[in-house]
């Protein structure tokens, strides 16, 4: 079955960089759309970006663009998430998510059906 095991989170100060990974395994990687997400306590889910099954094709949330870049290794069947200059606002859980189309469906926002476990974004001004 699809499995999504997130990672790299950690505690930053402001300005600073972290970048998150997400193994997957248990279906065909380089077939998936694959994003991530972020929930922040007492907030809503959100979309952050997503990128398509062959890499070519990235979407970003506006909050997040220029500063985030999201990137895969197919060959490796990983996903990554490059955050720099972060904020206090970016703190929040972060998940990876795939969905069974090579073509993201609704960019960032997506029909995702798979999660991994997430990882803990904290950033201390």
């Amino acid at each position: 079955q699809v499995q999504l095991v997130d990672s790299g989170g950690g505690s930053v100060q402001a300005g600073g960089s972290l970048r998150l990974s997400c193994a997957a395994s248990g279906y065909t990687y380089r077939s998936y759309c694959m994003g991530w997400f972020r929930q922040a306590p007492g907030k809503e889910r959100e979309g952050v970006a997503a990128i398509n099954a062959g890499g070519g094709i990235t979407y970003y949330a506006d909050s997040v663009k220029g500063r985030f870049t999201i990137s895969r290794d197919n060959a490796k069947n990983t996903l990554y998430l490059q955050m720099n200059n972060l904020k206090p606002e970016d703190t929040a859980m972060y998940y990876c998510a795939a969905e069974a189309n090579p073509y993201c469906s609704n960019g960032y926002l997506g029909a995702f059906g798979y999660w991994g476990q997430g990882t803990q974004v904290t950033v201390s001004s």
